[in-house]
């Protein structure tokens, strides 16, 4: 019988006033941290909670006005939440969200809190999924702590990756690259570790586009092509790829009859990624297929989840 490495994970949500769109506590079973999540429109109930009284560090998060590819984000540290978030929230028009981050048994401390801002500063800048508003990048090598401190700190951080993506913030997962995916091949053919599956659309046009599933993400990879000034009317992800163009994540290549990936993008799901590069609507579960193999992203999906329950049931 074999025995997964991986375990799941219990995270309360509990609504303040009934709703998702209120007030929420978030924390995870066996874990101190605790995140207070606000929408602008119940600012004032989440500096009223007696959890802002306490040392943490915060989050303003919003759609960045200047890239409607990506979000924006300001990340700061106080001894006393409920004074310093009021000023920092009116300073900064962008953000829709606050999250107040800090634990249940009072554990942080000063030293604590610079340093988990340092570092999620350096995390968001090296994901470089948000624009960050911070205009310091402190070093978390100044950010002076014991050793035993460090390691519980960065013990803390990775609640928090696991946390935040389940209130809507995922700014501090890293993107993946073309220059990733080269990695776990090598990584594979040194260690035999199984590479990830890659998917490709075959068109009569001649446009060829690879993609990767990397963490609830697909990833068309860097040098892949996609269709340029089809004319079909029907087509929802016009304004994300017109985006994509302004952002040259798409450039024209030297004929101007097709654009370019110039860099790996994540794309929300598979039909969103297939209508970028076929300029139409289209269904990406059945466009996209294995790599050289008829095999459509839905027959490859349905047949690894088979074999997952399979091995789970040995």
């Amino acid at each position: 019988m074999s025995v997964s490495q991986e375990f799941g994970r219990t995270i309360q949500l509990f609504l303040v006033d009934g709703s998702p769109n209120d007030l929420m506590v978030v924390s995870l079973h066996g874990w101190t941290g605790s995140l207070l999540v606000s929408r602008q429109s119940r600012f004032d109930r989440l500096l009223q909670r007696p959890e802002m009284e306490k040392t943490g560090v915060y989050i303003l998060y919003g759609q960045d006005p200047d890239n409607p590819l990506k979000m924006r984000a300001y990340i700061g540290e106080a001894d006393s939440l409920k004074d310093r978030l009021p000023t920092s929230a009116r300073d900064r028009g962008f953000w829709e969200t606050a999250v107040a981050i800090t634990t249940s048994d009072d554990a942080l401390t000063k030293g604590h809190v610079q340093y988990l801002e340092a570092r999620l500063i350096e995390m968001a800048a090296s994901a470089a999924r948000a624009t960050l508003e911070n205009s310091k990048y402190p070093s978390p090598d100044k950010r002076r702590l014991p050793e035993a401190d460090k390691a519980n700190m960065e013990a803390f951080l990775a609640n928090l990756k696991t946390v935040l993506p389940v209130v809507g913030i995922d700014f501090l997962k890293q993107r993946t690259t073309q220059a990733v995916a080269a990695k776990n091949q090598q990584a594979a053919a040194e260690h035999c570790v199984p590479q990830k599956t890659t998917f490709e659309i075959r068109h009569r046009s001649g446009v060829s586009a690879k993609a990767v599933e990397e963490d609830g993400e697909f990833v068309v990879l860097e040098g892949s092509e996609a269709l340029k000034d089809t004319g079909y009317v029907q087509h929802s992800y016009k304004e994300l790829k017109d985006d994509l163009v302004s952002q040259n994540i798409l450039k024209a290549n030297a004929g101007g009859d097709r654009y370019q990936f110039t860099t790996s993008f994540a794309f929300r799901s598979p039909s969103a990624a297939a209508a970028v590069v076929l300029d139409r609507n289209t269904n990406g579960r059945t466009t996209w297929k294995v790599e050289g193999r008829k095999l459509t992203y839905h027959d490859w999906q349905s047949l690894d989840h088979a074999s997952s329950s399979k091995e789970a049931a040995e």
